[in-house]
């Protein structure tokens, strides 16, 4: 399914914009827009991770099919990006958690760290696309459920 890293891509992609906008928004006292604007970026970005997480189950995650010599480059910023969306994904829930429960003024501090946070993940995110899909053909792929069952 080489069509589904592109897709994902194009969600993660999506939040960022959206989360950017959000932002101004709020900066402009849109409230209303902004948490329309906000709710559309996390239900990009849980688009995103459940095409992600499919994915590696059902048809499994790429190895990097570059150059030997720059894996290790490659493993080093997919560990920096993986740390960033996991820091991202948390920050994001407690913000939106914040959100709902009407504690604006934690909301109002934590949120543009989120927002920050977010900017880089999708940067990195679209790296890694790059790198695996675009730059270099992606290397072998096993879904998780066959290195389980040994298929």
């Amino acid at each position: 399914m080489p069509f589904l890293p592109t897709i994902s891509t194009i969600f993660i992609v999506l939040s960022a914009i959206l989360v950017g906008i959000g932002w101004i928004l709020i900066a402009n006292n849109k409230r209303a827009a902004h948490k329309k604007v906000m709710l559309m970026g996390a239900t990009s970005a849980l688009i995103f991770f459940i095409i992600y997480v499919s994915r590696t189950i059902f048809v499994g995650n790429t190895s990097f099919g570059g150059p030997e010599e720059y894996e290790i480059y490659y493993t080093i910023f997919l560990i920096f990006h993986i740390i960033l969306a996991t820091t991202g994904a948390v920050f994001g829930i407690v913000t939106l958690t914040l959100a709902f429960k009407r504690n604006i003024k934690k909301h109002r501090k934590i949120g543009p760290v989120t927002s920050i946070i977010w900017f880089f993940t999708a940067i990195t995110g679209v790296a890694v696309y790059l790198l695996l899909y675009i730059l270099y053909e992606g290397g072998h792929t096993t879904s998780l459920i066959k290195a389980i069952l040994g298929s």
